[in-house]
This record gives C-alpha cells, sequence and structure tokens, in this order.
C-alpha cells in the first residue's frame, strides 16, 4: 500500500484546514496507506533558509543556499529538521498539502518548506529536474481554501484565476518530477458569514470533509495538470514555435504582449 505524507500549512488547529488535514488522514488510513504528517506551524518548522542552518558555511563567504544544500547533502550535514522532512518526501508515493490561500499564494511557511526542504543535491540537481526529476512516478495533490467565492476566482474573476494563483506552487512540484493532481478548492471559507450564509458554509465544509474518502480512493485516477515535456523546448530553454502551450505562464508571443 502507498505512504501518504500530508503537509499541513495553517497555524490553527480548530481551523477547517486543519480539520480537512485530519479527515485525508482517516481516509487514506481506512484504505490501508501508511501516513506522514509534517504539520509546519505545529512543527514550529523554520521556514528561512540562511547561513545559520549549516556550521561548516565560511563567514566570509557570501551566503549560497544551493551550494550550502549540496554541500550538506553530499557530506551528510543536512540540517536535522530539514534531513526529517526530505526523509519524509523520499518515502512517500504521494503527497497532499493543504492550505489556504493568502495575498494570492500559500502561507510563507509552506514556500518555506519547498526552499528549505526540497533540497538541492538530494531531490534535484542540475540534471535530475523536470521529466527527468527524482520524484519522478510521486504525485501530489493541493487541497485549498480561499476566502474568495468561485466567481471572483474564476478565469475572469475580480481576484485572480485560481488555477493561475496555483500554477507557481504546482509547478515547484513539477519541478522535482511529481505528477501534480487537479487541486481541489474551497472557496468562501473566512469567518465573516452570518445567519443563513453561515449556515450555507457549515454545511459545504462539512460535505467537502465527508467527501475526502472519495477523493482519496480516487487519487490515482485523479486528472493530471498538464505541462510542457523537456523535449517542448530548445537549447535556449524556449518553447518550440511548433509545440502547443499548455499554460499561460509558457506560452508563444500574445495579442496582450504587444
Amino acid at each position: 500500500m502507498p505512504t501518504t505524507l500530508i503537509v499541513l500549512a495553517h497555524p490553527e488547529r480548530r481551523s477547517f484546514n486543519d480539520a480537512w488535514s485530519d479527515a485525508t488522514e482517516a481516509a487514506a488510513l481506512a484504505q490501508g496507506d501508511t501516513v506522514l504528517r509534517s504539520d509546519l506551524c505545529q512543527m514550529g518548522f523554520d521556514a528561512v533558509e540562511r547561513a545559520a542552518h549549516y556550521g561548516d558555511w565560511p563567514e566570509d563567504a557570501p551566503f549560497d543556499p544551493l551550494k550550502a544544500q549540496e554541500g550538506a547533502a553530499d557530506a551528510g550535514s543536512t540540517p536535522k529538521d530539514v534531513r526529517a522532512e526530505v526523509d519524509k518526501i523520499k518515502q512517500a508515493d504521494r503527497i497532499v498539502l493543504h492550505f489556504p490561500l493568502w495575498w494570492f499564494a500559500p502561507p510563507a511557511i509552506l514556500k518555506g518548506w519547498f526552499d528549505r526542504a526540497f533540497q538541492h543535491g538530494a531531490l534535484h540537481d542540475v540534471d535530475a529536474r523536470f521529466d527527468r526529476g527524482m520524484c519522478r512516478g510521486k504525485q501530489a495533490l493541493m487541497c485549498v481554501t480561499t476566502g474568495s467565492n468561485a466567481a471572483e476566482s474564476a478565469y475572469n474573476g475580480k481576484e485572480g484565476d485560481i488555477r493561475l494563483l496555483l500554477w507557481p506552487t504546482a509547478y515547484t512540484l513539477r519541478y522535482l518530477g511529481f505528477d501534480v493532481l487537479e487541486p481541489v478548492v474551497v472557496h468562501g471559507v473566512h469567518g465573516y458569514h452570518r445567519g443563513d450564509r453561515e449556515t450555507q458554509l457549515v454545511n459545504r465544509l462539512t460535505a467537502t470533509l465527508d467527501g475526502q474518502t472519495d477523493i482519496m480512493a480516487g487519487f490515482s485516477t485523479r486528472p493530471r495538470l498538464r505541462f510542457n515535456r523537456d523535449d517542448d523546448f530548445d537549447e535556449t530553454g524556449q518553447l518550440r514555435s511548433d509545440r502547443a502551450s499548455v499554460t499561460p505562464f509558457i506560452r508563444h508571443r500574445a495579442a496582450f504582449d504587444e
């Protein structure tokens, strides 16, 4: 049976995000998965990469995170907190990320987890990334909440297209070689609902928690996000003119570029 790593990035244990991550764990355990967890805020995970994490980094040398990470991976001196996360990622067949969208992006602690736990030399290097990533065969799912409603989060919504806002996180996972699954997004999650609106929210959130069993049961068959393959790009790293773009972030020249 697979090993599932659940990564939670929310500071409040009584939040819906926390309850949702617990529902993921319960569903995974019920189907026989081995479950690992990283509750980043509860762990007090240090999200800031810096020279102080590397006792052998020369004081007179400018700090280079990639070189520091690679050197620690080679020397077996990876910081203890990072080593634990790298080990979890290596063990995991799939990762479920639970987080709210704050200021149009995941909370800073999740970005910091990527910065530190996606260790250069341990989980990627110059040659092992994208189609040749070290995490090929592993799957990742984002379970996300927003304060905005679904209409505001649509492609033409005032809050911005949720799929584009999540693209940097998805591409971070893609960089390591993960298959990134279609995200699950729950909109309108905030504490300002009152009366009927609050009741409707509670009903929606309860249905989401109840439905997580089906999400986890259908994990392997869930649609995957599309990314351009390595051979879609020329020797300079640009999209070939005869290859289709699959995301507005990597595209052929469009009218709004003029």
